[in-house]
């Protein structure tokens, strides 16, 4: 896109809000950009695939530098804390940055978010830290919320990624370092070699995921373990339906 004063950027996560999200807008956005990490569930691929024979377009894939999860956070020596988490702030916060400041220095750039109505809250949080940016919210502004986005998705004829099915609440890397208790008592259920990767780090590291309170030493019945997200029905996901672009094929830009 060299050259141009303006671009609008979707932001995909793998996640059913963020896709669900960007298929309402899809007309109004010049490019589909997911920030790959290496810690992502192997299924994460099969659905973004799905994802751009849904829409039509080619979703391009960006390689977060700095490695895994555990790679930034033993060299940064940190894990999480009032100030972010390590894999946050260095594996997606400064690369976007580092794209503004160079291939995008001088556009206008217009972002589109998938956050739902549930998370209305990081609204205003987006808009304080990236005010370089107008800022577009598809289903907070219908207000969509993650059931009715699952349920969207279902209509559609798509299989969401395996972690929603798991009971996992997002589609996020195995082993997030911003989960409680319950999360964490599931993935070791469900990946115990995760775990216990995990359980290592921090003891290398000296710092805890779960505040207070190391793995190794997580009581198995501490947490509120998720449960698979049903999907919701309602007068809102019917008026999001019946307008395009959500029938509409989009063509695939040539970038």
């Amino acid at each position: 896109m060299e050259g141009d004063k303006s671009l609008t950027v979707g932001w995909y996560s793998a996640g059913v809000s963020s896709a669900v999200a960007l298929k309402l807008v899809l007309p109004d956005v010049d490019v589909l950009i997911y920030q790959h990490m290496y810690d992502q569930h192997p299924d994460t691929e099969r659905f973004m695939r799905d994802c751009e024979e849904w829409y039509g377009r080619v979703i391009l894939t960006e390689v977060c530098p700095g490695g895994s999860v555990e790679t930034v956070c033993r060299k940064a020596r940190y894990i999480s804390g009032p100030g972010g988490a390590a894999c946050t702030g260095r594996l997606k916060v400064k690369p976007r940055l580092d794209w503004e400041k160079g291939k995008w220095a001088g556009t206008k750039l217009r972002y589109i978010w998938g956050f739902d109505a549930g998370e209305s809250y990081r609204e205003g949080r987006i808009r304080e830290t990236i005010p370089n940016a107008e800022h577009v919210f598809p289903l907070i502004e219908r207000g969509l919320t993650k059931a009715n986005a699952h349920w969207m998705l279902q209509e559609a004829g798509l299989r969401r990624p395996a972690m929603y099915d798991e009971g996992f609440p997002n589609n996020n890397c195995l082993g997030c370092i911003k989960a409680g208790m319950g999360y964490w008592n599931l993935i070791r259920e469900r990946y115990p070699k995760v775990f216990a990767a995990r359980s290592r780090m921090e003891r290398d590291i000296g710092a805890s995921c779960v505040n207070g309170v190391y793995l190794d030493e997580l009581d198995p019945d501490r947490g509120r373990i998720p449960t698979p997200i049903e999907p919701v029905r309602t007068p809102m996901c019917d008026q999001a339906m019946s307008e395009p672009p959500w029938g509409d094929f989009c063509p695939v830009l040539n970038l």
